[in-house]
């Protein structure tokens, strides 16, 4: 890892919001809010946005959380970034493992609060 991506802060990338029927959720959210579409994966997730931050809808085969809502963190080294996490006195909930489109492990700070971590493959 370069020296600029260790000094380089995480961000939300979005907030996972896991959901039974993202099909469902799309509509709903788009309805009610009037959030639009950014990006559909079939039942596993959609992507929508909500004024500048994403709301990721999961659907069962992407609930990395076990139901749980939580922020996800872009990260550009996610080993390093649950070390760094556990060195601060939080949790691991799910190791790094790698997915469709990046790397992601599913972390609780000291206070048990969900947090994604996610970063390039």
């Amino acid at each position: 890892m370069s020296e600029n991506a260790k000094n380089e802060p995480a961000r939300i990338g979005n907030v996972l919001h896991p959901v039974p029927d993202v099909d469902a959720a799309v509509r709903f959210y788009s309805t009610a809010l009037g959030l639009e579409t950014k990006f559909v994966d079939g039942d596993r997730y959609a992507a929508l946005d909500a004024g500048g931050t994403t709301l990721a809808l999961a659907g069962p085969a992407e609930d990395v959380t076990g139901g749980v809502p939580a922020a996800s963190f872009k990260v550009p080294d996610v080993a390093a970034a649950v070390a760094a996490v556990v060195a601060g006195g939080g949790s691991v909930v799910r190791e790094p493992e790698r997915g469709p489109h990046e790397v992601r492990a599913v972390a609780r700070d000291p206070w048990g609060t969900t947090v994604v971590l996610y970063g390039p493959r």
